[in-house]
């Protein structure tokens, strides 16, 4: 008779993990996964009144800074489909306030590392040690993959909200530290970089980077959207890039081009 786990691995694409899914980024990540075929559970700290896909997507409380939260995000998704074949890192959260960088407070700056950094490293550690478990009981061919979110504020500095750059510059080396790690346990690992999305993050200074975008900030002079780094995502996911290893994906319409 054929098993559940089977029955599961003949169905779609394979199982996805997204965190931070409830709105932004992280939802058009979830929903063109599930679009595209994929098992989509999503993960957010507040389970509101979200969308979901039918039966090719669920919701599960998660806050990636609590380690318990973590351990019953896989150990559900291992109970329910006994395989995790994509885990997107993207929950993250901005400072509660822009302060110039003499006047950072450490309650921000703790709270801001302990979500967009400490949780996105110990996301992929619990999920590497789920992957590697899976290789061994699916065979040859498991796959699985990771994409981290990161920001042009890995690279730029916003002294205005130092902590979040400190955290993405964070997340840049914890995808390039695991690339290296799991590249010879065959999971790619990938990492991208976001520009200036039309987010509920960006709206309080949507008028600073419309002006900043018509003066040139960006080759492609408009705002990104959500669904411009979840179609990253997808290409990272799909297989296609599995031998660059640590690449990251500029998803920030040639912001990070240097022009003349």
């Amino acid at each position: 008779m054929e098993s559940e786990r089977g029955k599961r691995k003949m169905c779609g694409v394979g199982v996805a993990v997204v965190t931070g899914a409830s709105r932004g980024i992280g939802r058009a990540i979830a929903t063109m996964l599930a679009e595209h075929g994929y098992t989509v559970v999503s993960s957010c700290t507040r389970l509101g009144k979200v969308p979901e896909h039918g039966e090719a997507e669920s919701f599960v409380r998660c806050d990636v800074a609590c380690e318990e939260d973590r351990d019953a995000l896989f150990a559900s998704v291992r109970k329910r489909f006994g395989r995790l074949d994509l885990l997107v890192n993207n929950a993250g959260v901005a400072p509660l306030a822009r302060t110039d960088i003499l006047e950072t407070g450490l309650e921000s700056f703790e709270r801001v590392l302990r979500i967009n950094l400490y949780g996105t490293f110990f996301m992929c550690q619990a999920a590497a040690k789920e992957m590697l478990s899976y290789k061994q009981e699916l065979g040859g061919g498991y796959t699985p993959r990771i994409v981290n979110i990161s920001s042009i504020s890995a690279y730029t500095a916003s002294v205005n909200r130092p902590e979040y750059c400190i955290s993405k510059a964070g997340v840049s080396m914890v995808t390039k530290l695991f690339a290296a790690r799991l590249a010879q346990e065959g999971i790619p690992v990938f990492e991208v970089s976001p520009g200036i999305i039309l987010t509920d993050m960006t709206a309080p200074v949507r008028d600073i980077y419309e002006e900043k975008i018509e003066r040139g900030l960006t080759a492609i002079e408009r705002f990104g959207r959500p669904e411009d780094v979840a179609r990253m995502v997808l290409a990272a996911a799909g297989g296609l890039l599995d031998f660059s290893a640590g690449q990251v994906l500029h998803a920030d319409g040639g912001f990070h081009l240097r022009r003349l």
